[in-house]
């Protein structure tokens, strides 16, 4: 189940951002809310979107450190060290 409301707020992150913040912050503005509903609805959409950005870099690193030592690999495998030059 974590997985999947990881997954959810990371799609909500990257995909309803831009709404979040223009829709959202105008029609809150504009609204005739009390000063503390448009203040936690406002927080509570940067805190999903700062979670999902938080979360979805820290895949980035996971996904270049697997990448990164994939390739180490592969060079170490088609290197051979007899065929270095002698000094």
């Amino acid at each position: 189940m974590w997985n999947f409301i990881r997954f959810f707020i990371v799609w909500v992150s990257e995909n309803l951002s831009i709404p979040f913040w223009t829709v959202g912050h105008v029609h809150l503005s504009l609204s005739d809310y009390h000063i503390s509903e448009a203040l936690l609805a406002s927080v509570a959409m940067h805190l999903i979107v700062g979670v999902g950005f938080f979360l979805s870099y820290r895949d980035h690193l996971a996904d270049k450190k697997k990448e990164y030592k994939r390739n180490s690999e592969t060079l170490k495998f088609y290197m051979d060290p007899t065929d270095e030059e002698e000094n």
